[in-house]
Formats: structure tokens, C-alpha cells, sequence
């Protein structure tokens, strides 16, 4: 059998305070920096957009940052980002092209957006030691209109349909999402020509219910199966920022949610004003962390993990995450076995995931996921 080579896969990025705040962006990375260049592939989910030329909107001021914050993508430490996600567009369409340009022009490879659909649907591929990883974008929180279209600047799309079930006068009225079957299958065309062509297919998969935690959404599994139903090896999901289940589904691992690698937030979510949060009626495990002011996404946000993966010419050999927590400079730490935090991120995960069909392991510092 071949030597494997190592995939790192992380999850939301995009600190908004840099040096001017006292957060110079190479500290971001700084615990997990040593991971990252020992790795030979290396893919994350930039959350950001990096542009002279950004609309700026109350709803997402904190989106287009300065340019020079991009480091944290384009300091060699990552080959490849996708920019399928809920706030690509939110600078406007220039923003979005800019920050794609600014990616490839730094030697970073980008999936999930661009100028058109086409280009929106383009894969990174990166190849070493013999061994070809494609990295393909789609999301399926992103706002009416900015899906890319064959003229239109926007991102790679599943759009959501929500039907309604009424249960009777004394029952709660059950809600059903399904994915749009046009996106869906276009979704699935990508991933079967993508198959042919590399040796490891990655889905990263923006989607989700943010904020509380253990729902897993119909459309999403429904996503998640069809792509490894067409080819995918794992599918890696992101946007909820906090951890969801692990579903092991025909063999291949479908992470739900990885939570946080890198970001930061000026202002917490609007939400969290309105009645039924302030009241308790869904806070439920979704308080925010008064000590981290900066990641105002509900107390889970701090508990977060990197997907690991053994990979050859011959495929995918073995899958395991590597729990992470931060410290109060919001910088993440992939932790050790003998450090408490790592027994509180392996249990919740274990009870988030109950639902599934999964097998965790220790091995040393790292998770083994398996049937």
C-alpha cells in the first residue's frame, strides 16, 4: 500500500479584529501552525470577503475586511478555500470577485464562488506525493440572489424548500426542508465528473441550523447522502458554528458541522435581543460565553475540531478529528489527550451525534471516526 499523506480540513475563518485591536492576524494561527505546515493538504472555509470595493450593510459590517487581514489565508498555511457561504455575498458582487482573485493571485485555489456559474462551480485540486484531493463549495444558507448564475457573479448553490405539516390543535406543526432537486442535481453532476478526475473527493457543505445545537436539518442529509451516493468520500460541513453530529453513512464520514477555526465578531446577533431568546424558550445550551465577547455564537462556539485524514493514490485510508479549543486571544489549540478539554469535546460529540450511526475512538491526540 502507498504512504499516505495528511488532509487538514477547518472550519468558519475570518477574524474580524486585526492589529488595530490588538490582534495581529499571524496569532490566529499560531498553536496550530505546526499542524498546518506538517500537513500536505490543507482546506478551510474563508468567511470573509477582501476588497476596496465592498457594499457595506448593517446586517454584516463585519464581512469586508482590509486587505492585508487576508494573511491569514495566504501565509502559505492553506492551499485551497471554498467561498460557498452566507456571507460571499454580502459585500456585493466586486467583493466576491475580488477576494476569488486575490486567493488564486496568492497561490490559493478556491471553490464554491466566482465571477459566474461556471467558475462557481470549478473545484480546487491539489496534488502531492502522488495522491489528487478535490475540494468542492456548495452552501445552502445563502441569501435570495446571491447564488452565481451563467452571467452573474455569486456562489454555488442547494436552495431549500420548507413544507409545513399541521399535527392536531395540541401539537407543535412539523416542519419538513427538502433540496431543491435542479441544485441538487447539479450538485451531483459535479461531484461524478469530479470523481473521475482525483483520487479523494471533499464536499465542503455550508448548511445548517446556526447557533443550537444537535438539529440536523432534512435537507442536509439529504445533501449529504446524495453526494456520497455520487462519489464524495467525505462530506465537511460548516456555518452553524458550534459542533454537530458525525454520521458514518455506507462507510464515509458526513461531519454535520466543525465549528470554528478562526473568526471573530464585533456584535453579537440580533436575535439574541428577541423575547423567546431572552426568555429561555430556545436559549437551551445556547447562551452566550462572557468571556469570549468576540464569538458571540452561543457557548458551544469555543468547543470546535479539525477533520484528519490518511489519504493515497488508492483513497481515503482513515479519518479522525482533532479536538480544538481557544483561548481568551481567540486563538485555537488542537488539544491532547490528557488536557479535560479534550474528554468535554470528544462527549459532545458523542452526544450530539447519538442519532447517528458513528464509532469514536481515541488514538493518541486524535478521534478515530468509523462504522
Amino acid at each position: 500500500m502507498s504512504t499516505s499523506s495528511t488532509l487538514l480540513i477547518a472550519g468558519d475563518c475570518g477574524p474580524a479584529h486585526g492589529p488595530a485591536d490588538g490582534f495581529p492576524i499571524e496569532g490566529y494561527t499560531a498553536n496550530v501552525q505546526p499542524a498546518l505546515e506538517q500537513a500536505d493538504f490543507r482546506f478551510v472555509n474563508c468567511m470573509r470577503t477582501y476588497s476596496s470595493r465592498a457594499v457595506v450593510t448593517e446586517h454584516a459590517r463585519q464581512v469586508n475586511q482590509d486587505i492585508g487581514m487576508s494573511a491569514i489565508f495566504t501565509s502559505g498555511l492553506f492551499d485551497a478555500v471554498t467561498l460557498a457561504n452566507n456571507h460571499s455575498y454580502d459585500s456585493g458582487p466586486d467583493a466576491l470577485v475580488d477576494t476569488r482573485e486575490l486567493m488564486l493571485s496568492k497561490g490559493v485555489q478556491v471553490t464554491g464562488a466566482g465571477a459566474n456559474l461556471d467558475e462557481a462551480r470549478q473545484t480546487a485540486i491539489i496534488e502531492r506525493n502522488g495522491v489528487r484531493v478535490g475540494y468542492l463549495g456548495y452552501t445552502s444558507v445563502g441569501k435570495p440572489g446571491s447564488e452565481a448564475g451563467p452571467d452573474k457573479p455569486g456562489i454555488a448553490v442547494v436552495r431549500v424548500h420548507t413544507t409545513y405539516e399541521q399535527r392536531g390543535p395540541h401539537e407543535t406543526v412539523g416542519v419538513r426542508t427538502t433540496a431543491d432537486a435542479a441544485d441538487l442535481e447539479r450538485l451531483v453532476e459535479d461531484i461524478t465528473a469530479l470523481r473521475k478526475q482525483v483520487d479523494v473527493v471533499v464536499l465542503a457543505y455550508h448548511a445548517g441550523v446556526i447557533r443550537l445545537p444537535r438539529i440536523i436539518s432534512d435537507y442536509q442529509v439529504e445533501v449529504a447522502h446524495a453526494a456520497i451516493d455520487a462519489g464524495a468520500d467525505l462530506v465537511v460541513g460548516h456555518a452553524p458554528h458550534i459542533p454537530k453530529a458525525i454520521e458514518m453513512y455506507k462507510g464515509k464520514p458526513i461531519f454535520y458541522s466543525i465549528g470554528v477555526f478562526a473568526m471573530t465578531k464585533p456584535f453579537a446577533a440580533p436575535s439574541w435581543n428577541e423575547p423567546a431568546w431572552r426568555h429561555g424558550a430556545v436559549r437551551n445550551h445556547a447562551d452566550l460565553d462572557p468571556a469570549f465577547p468576540f464569538m458571540p455564537y452561543g457557548e458551544a462556539c469555543t468547543l470546535s475540531l479539525m477533520v484528519k485524514v490518511d489519504v493515497t493514490p488508492e483513497g481515503v485510508q482513515r479519518v479522525a478529528f482533532l479536538p480544538m479549543s481557544f483561548d481568551t486571544s481567540y486563538r485555537p489549540e488542537i488539544l491532547r489527550h490528557d488536557d479535560p478539554r479534550f474528554d468535554v469535546i470528544v462527549n459532545y460529540l458523542e452526544w450530539v451525534s447519538e442519532d447517528m450511526p458513528h464509532r469514536f475512538t481515541v488514538d493518541g491526540d486524535e478521534v478515530v471516526v468509523s462504522d
